[in-house]
């Protein structure tokens, strides 16, 4: 059967005759030069090709290798401190002295030995430790993240706001705040940008000391028995930030946020804890502690209450708590009601002020709630917060 490969045009060849085989040794020789001169034009067409194709690859591949964090195109893993001096002297790490704002409370140290988990497109690091808690005993992981204004020295001498974010769901071994996909960082560098939001440094600690299996969740609290969850959020991550980071010596520098069941234990700690933390954004938070843990220690829960929290602060007449409520109109009735209820029974009366952000078509998922973050709860309680401050 014949060959039904494509054969290649001949050179035609001075001298040799249109259908004749026999070739002079002279025209032999510029035949093979003609052949030659064709191997060499081929090859370099498939070299310019190749060339080609690898500009490609590098052009495309490489950033896309480093927008999904893969190696080696990826800082993922690598340690990471965030250039700030500690104090020196009682107490301090031994660091260099640095003239601090009247307002700003210096790294006390020692240095948390914090890793890589994310590098964002405009150079900032979301990093991630496992740290056990001096005060709760409780060994789990934290992410943190500060803007890129820390780093400027106009602010160098100054404290930054602190907004401890608290996931929703089983809230172990993560934390879904520090996935970069949410857009909560980019958009907190965003909104400051436009005047909608502090400059906040975020602590993004796991919410629970074991998964959410068969209703195992622990309210944020120190449930009698359990690990101290409650200890964990109010004064272990508080100290942790204290150590790394400048921060600010009054409650007017400190804030919460979480979803669901973190939103409940960003509010009831608020409530707790008015004369530490002055703030929380709470999107389609639970009102009540319902964890199956509290059977048999119900004056223990009542004390983790926000409904009884709330009522003993206004009996108090103070201090003055900020609480935003976000919450989307497709989600669950109850949800809606009990936040309603809430707001109805202690909202707005005497030191416990409260905003609620209705999110047209929201469902109860992180997705929803950041982006609302920026319609106004965020800027309400940035507005009753301190700095930072920048140099004269």
């Amino acid at each position: 059967m014949p060959d039904q490969r494509t054969v290649p045009d001949q050179p035609v060849i001075p001298g040799q005759s249109g259908g004749g085989l026999s070739v002079s040794g002279g025209n032999r020789a510029a035949a093979r030069k003609l052949r030659s001169r064709g191997r060499r034009r081929r090859r370099t067409a498939l070299l310019i090709a190749a060339t080609v194709c690898l500009g490609g690859v590098v052009g495309v591949g490489i950033p896309m290798m480093k927008h999904y964090e893969i190696p080696p195109f990826s800082q993922k893993g690598e340690p990471i401190n965030f250039g700030t001096t500690v104090a020196t002297g009682p107490g301090g790490g031994g660091g260099t002295a640095v003239k601090a704002a009247a307002d700003t409370v210096l790294p006390t140290g020692p240095e948390t030995p914090w890793r890589i988990a994310h590098t964002l497109d405009d150079g900032t690091h979301i990093a991630v430790a496992t740290i056990t808690g001096k005060k709760s005993g409780y060994t789990g992981k934290v992410w943190v993240w500060a803007p890129k204004e820390y780093g400027d020295p106009k602010y160098a001498h100054s404290g930054f706001p602190v907004l401890i974010a608290l996931p929703g769901g089983p809230g172990f071994n993560d934390n879904y705040w520090a996935d970069p996909g949410l857009k909560l960082e980019q958009s907190i560098s965003s909104w400051y940008r436009s005047g909608k939001s502090k400059p906040f440094l975020l602590a993004m600690p796991v919410l629970n000391p074991g998964p959410d299996d068969h209703d195992h969740y622990w309210d944020g609290s120190d449930i009698p028995g359990q690990p101290k969850m409650g200890t964990w959020l109010a004064d272990d991550i508080p100290d942790l930030m204290k150590q790394n980071f400048r921060t600010l010596k009054s409650r007017d520098g400190w804030a919460f946020m979480g979803s669901s069941s973190g939103g409940f234990a960003g509010l009831k700690t608020v409530l707790q804890y008015p004369d530490r933390f002055k703030a929380v954004l709470a999107s389609g938070p639970d009102i009540v502690p319902d964890s199956p843990f509290w059977k048999g220690h119900e004056k223990e829960q009542q004390q983790n209450n926000p409904q009884v929290l709330a009522g003993q602060l206004i009996a108090r007449k103070g201090p003055d708590v900020y609480l935003a409520f976000q919450v989307g109109t497709a989600e669950g009735r109850t949800t809606i009601s009990a936040i309603k209820n809430f707001i109805a029974s202690y909202g707005n009366r005497g030191p416990v002020h409260t905003t609620l952000n209705l999110i047209p078509g929201g469902r109860h998922n992180a997705y929803t709630y950041v982006p609302a973050m920026g319609t106004g709860p965020l800027q309400w309680i940035s507005d009753q917060l301190e700095g930072p401050t920048p140099s004269a």
